[in-house]
Order: structure tokens, then sequence, then C-alpha cells
């Protein structure tokens, strides 16, 4: 079902002058497919194609941006099988949640289609005191100008629409950098795009070598930058961004805390989907497991119990619940901050054991809190437990961490919910859920080492674009 090779997407138009971008099968290794890859030089021709863009794609009506994303929308529904393949090929993701990842594409984009007819402005009353008497004002929002997008090898559809569609919903013309493992669901995007009246120049769609992509971070005709990936990178990035706003959706250490009066069927159930599910492939994956000491040997019992369950291997047979990690080297990563952890004292629980780019779900203890897996985000499929006996402790617990992007808390006490909001520091807080948890219309981002504004359609058109201010007086007889 794939293509033989892919060209990359040049102001709307596809482009094949080579093949240079070998995609592998990520659970066998082997090529797949080949994709075309821009060089400096092209990418310039982008950006300054993004610019000539900027003032027709102001100009779209409304009703014309949402019949752009609805076509999206539409062709995404009729290739959905098609692309729930490519992405288990090219990310190594089990084939039931590449079709997850699918769906959510196309609701990101069906949001999108509803949020571009009701970007609003504010009337103001100006009269504060007597010298503004007779002055009224209003403001609007109005596109930012070019963009410039680079998303992530986990989420490869889902991350990408989260900054194509609302660009294309208030009116920005973009330059997108896809991950260079996983460019495929991009570049599909891109031909259902090139199938609209988007303007010329209004997106174009490039594989390129980091070496290569500079330009989407320095280029000053470009007004923002929204990057999704490792802190290390997107803190440089920043560093290097001069004058554009920046938006960054960074990593996590997210942590999940159980209280006594959990149901811990239900428990059981999340914990596993939200430690182990893409392998833990997720920035808001469950990291940290605190849990009251009331039920913890019970809950560690039960969670050690189904975590062997899980059935790993090939991403692309249906039964399949762990696959590969994206590469070896991630994998061998993790192993050794696994063997590291348990060198200076955790109890390795199950799992640990790796072969080639699988491995096993991992479940610790007591490991000590500067071990590697307990500060860093192990962006794999491992937990670590630890107990708690008083909520206040779990809730600093959960804050020990220069991360902040998501937490989740089981318990029924809405004083400890209320609490756990106003005390937590993260992007969000998930009750009788696990962090891992989001819906694409609500706000999504973090604090602290995990980045700067928000996703969700709708506030990601609030980076995107400007308010522009208007002031009447009225003169005075």
């Amino acid at each position: 079902m794939l293509q033989e090779n892919y060209p990359f997407y040049l102001a709307n138009e596809a482009v094949c002058p080579n093949t240079d971008l070998v995609v592998t099968d990520k659970f066998t290794g082997e090529a797949a497919t080949k994709v075309a890859m821009a060089d400096a030089a092209t990418i310039d021709r982008a950006i300054a194609a993004t610019v000539e863009a900027a003032e027709p794609m102001r100009r779209m009506a409304p009703y014309e941006r949402q019949a752009v994303l609805n076509h999206c929308v539409d062709r995404f529904t009729e290739r959905a099988e098609e692309l729930a393949y490519s992405l288990c090929v090219e990310a190594g993701k089990p084939i039931k949640d590449s079709r997850g990842e699918v769906s959510r594409l196309i609701d990101t984009f069906r949001i999108a289609a509803e949020e571009s007819v009701r970007i609003t402005g504010e009337v103001m009353n100006l009269e504060i005191s007597p010298r503004a008497r007779g002055y009224r004002g209003m403001f609007q929002r109005v596109p930012i100008g070019p963009c410039s997008f680079i998303s992530p090898f986990n989420f490869p559809l889902n991350l990408a629409a989260h900054k194509v569609a609302p660009a294309i919903a208030v009116g920005c013309p973009f330059v997108l950098k896809p991950a260079s493992r996983t460019p495929i669901g991009a570049l599909v995007i891109g031909e259902v795009l090139a199938e609209t009246d988007l303007p010329k120049g209004a997106f174009s769609i490039l594989p390129c070598r980091r070496d290569g992509a500079d330009l989407f971070t320095t280029d000053e005709r470009l007004k923002l930058l929204s990057f999704t990936g490792s802190p290390g990178v997107g803190w440089a990035l920043k560093a290097r961004a001069g004058k554009k706003k920046v938006v960054l959706e960074l990593g996590g250490n997210a942590a999940c805390v159980v209280d006594q009066d959990s149901d811990l069927d239900d428990v059981i159930n999340r914990l596993v989907v939200g430690a182990f599910y893409q392998s833990g492939q997720s920035c808001i994956g469950v990291q940290r497991i605190i849990a009251h000491e009331a039920i913890y040997d019970e809950m560690k019992q039960r969670l050690v119990a189904a975590t062997k369950k899980l059935v790993a291997g090939d991403p692309k047979d249906e039964t399949t619940f762990i696959g590969p990690m994206i590469d070896v080297r991630e994998a061998e990563r993790l192993e050794a901050w696994i063997a590291e952890a348990v060198g200076a004292g955790g109890k390795l629980l199950c799992g640990g054991n790796r072969q080639g780019a699988m491995l096993e779900a991992t479940l610790l203890e007591d490991v000590p809190k500067d071990q590697t897996l307990c500060t860093e985000e192990a962006f794999g499929p491992v937990a670590v437990l630890s107990r708690f006996s008083d909520f206040d402790d779990a809730l600093a617990a959960v804050n020990d961490s220069a991360f902040g992007l998501q937490a989740g808390i089981f318990t029924r006490d809405i004083y400890k919910i209320q609490k756990a909001w106003d005390e937590l520091e993260v992007g969000g807080v998930v009750i009788g859920d696990v962090p891992s948890w989001r819906v694409d219309n609500m706000p999504y981002g973090g604090v602290k080492d995990s980045g700067l504004g928000r996703e969700g359609i709708r506030f990601a058109i609030e980076d995107m674009t400007e308010l522009r201010h208007l002031v009447i007086r009225t003169p005075l007889g």
C-alpha cells in the first residue's frame, strides 16, 4: 500500500528531484519506500512563496478556508486505511493504534473547520474615566503571517495536523518539516492539500536533514515557529529564533497518583494503556506511578500481571499491543537507563529485556529519585512505582520534576481534586484517568521544561494571530 517513492511539496506542488531519504519499516528494519529531500535552496524558495501567499491567504473568506478543511476531512476518511498502514510501517505503531491516530487526524481537521468560521474579537468599553468619554474600542484577530512548523516522529499525522489545520483555519501560509524517520503521513496531507484551491505558496512540506533546516528557525521572514520534539532541541531552537514568536511542545515525565479510594480494576486497565501505548513513546506517557500505601501492594501485583500479558511483536498484527521503538539506538538508551536504575538499588518487577528495537514492557520500584529513569523523559515502555501515605506528599512528588506537561489523579475526593488542580505545576490535570489522555479540541501544552504555549485548535489559533485594536472617538457636542 506504500508508493515506491514520495515527492515533497513546494509551494503547493509535488516535486521529486531525488529519492535520497530511505524510510524503513520500523519492525523489520528493511527499506519501505523513498522520499524526496529538500536542500537549503528549496527551503529558501518555500519561505519566499509563503511571503507571497500571505496576503491571498489573509483575504480568503472564512467559508473558503472551511471548505479546504472539510475537503481534507473527506479525503482522509476515504484514505483512512492507507494512512493507518503507512503509519504502522514508518513509525512501528500497532495497526489498531495507527487507526486511532488517523481518527484523531480527521477530528483535528474537523474541529479546525468548525473554528475557521468563528474566530471572533470583542467590543470594549473604554470610558473608564472622564478623559475617555466618547471613546469605544474593539479588536479583531488577524493572521500572524508565514509560519514554520517542525513535527516529531511519534504522532506524525496528528501532531502535524495540530499545526497545519489551525494555520489554514486562520489564514497563515506555512512551511512544514516532518520528522525524517516518519515523513509519509505529512506528505499525504500535502497531497490532499494540493487538491484544494489554496493560494499558490500557501504550504510547503519539506523533509530535510537537520543541518539543512536552519532556515526553518532563523529566517526572519517567518513570523512564528511551532516545534514539537525533545526539550534540548526545542530550547536551542528558541534561542536562535530571533524576533519570531515561538511555541514549544516538548517532553514530559508524567506522573499518575492513585489514591486509596480508587477502583483498581479501572486503574490497572488505564495504567497499562497510559504507560505502554505505542511502546511508551508519548510525551504524556505514564512514567511515574505514585500509589497510596494502603493499596500499593495489590495494585503492584495486579499491574505486573497485566503488563506481562501484553502482546509484543509485528505492529501489523491486529493482536499486537507493544511494537518496536523508533530505532535500535533509542531502545539501547532506555535499556541502559533501566540497568543503571537496577544497579542503583531499583527493583525490576517485570520486563527489561531488549531484542533489536523491541524493548519489553518494564516496571520497576524503589528506584532512587536521582536516577535518570526518574528525572528525565524515558520515552519508551517503562514506568517506575512508588508509594505515598499523605496526599500532599504525592502532589509534591509530582512537582519534583523539571517537566510539567500533564498529570493524572485517581481519587473520588473533590477537595483533593481541587487541591491538585490548584497546586500541580503542569499544563493539565486529568482526574480519574492517566495523564496520557488527550482529545484534540482541549488546550494542550506544558510549563517548565515541557514548553511554551498551547495546542488544541482554538488555542493554537490564538498563537497564530495578532490582536489588532480599533479605537473610535465620538466628538462630544
